[in-house]
């Protein structure tokens, strides 16, 4: 079942529910709330057009955006989308210091990951708020952990019961669904 933007996540583990982090993202360019809680950048440039003051920041994480390298390669293409993940991901795996700091925010309260990023479905605010929840709750959960702003799923991101978030697919190794005859 869907999780609504911004609501805490719940999953059922060992039949007691869990609370696990809420986690939410927004574009720099919208105003603070009261309930985002600790909000953190998560761009490795400064947005454009947007005061240090204006934006009531807990933390700038420039360690956890994606290398200039892989931002340049991504340039925000949807077609790009599922590679760029991927190798985001691997780019997060060796930064546990540093997302271990987000996940302790997390864990004591609302956090509000930040981008300026025009699509809010194609940033790497959606991939890094993915990981954390897929951590939180675990790699067993029926929870969907996979929401996109509004509710829609971001393209690419299903996440593959079994597998641990950094995991993946041997290389040539194919899905075992059958192709659908729908385009």
């Amino acid at each position: 079942m869907p999780v609504p933007p911004g609501a805490c996540a719940q999953a059922v583990s060992k039949n007691r529910m869990v609370r696990a982090m809420e986690i939410r993202i927004k574009r720099v360019y919208e105003p603070p709330e009261s309930g985002d809680g600790a909000r953190f950048l998560v761009d490795r440039l400064w947005p454009r057009g947007v005061g240090k003051e204006s934006l009531r920041l807990d933390g700038w994480l420039r360690e956890l955006a994606p290398s200039d390298a892989l931002r340049r390669w991504f340039g925000h293409d949807p077609p790009r989308w599922a590679e760029f993940r991927r190798r985001y991901r691997l780019e997060l795996a060796g930064k546990p210091d540093a997302l271990a700091e987000l996940r302790a925010a997390a864990a004591r309260g609302p956090v509000t990951l930040l981008y300026a990023a025009r699509d809010p479905l194609h940033n790497q605010a959606v991939v890094l708020r993915e990981l954390l929840l897929e951590d939180s709750v675990g790699s067993g959960s029926d929870l969907d952990r996979t929401q996109a702003p509004g509710g829609r799923h971001a393209a690419g991101t299903r996440s593959h019961p079994g597998r641990t978030s950094f995991e993946q697919r041997p290389a040539g190794a194919r899905s075992k669904r059958p192709k659908s005859s729908q385009p």
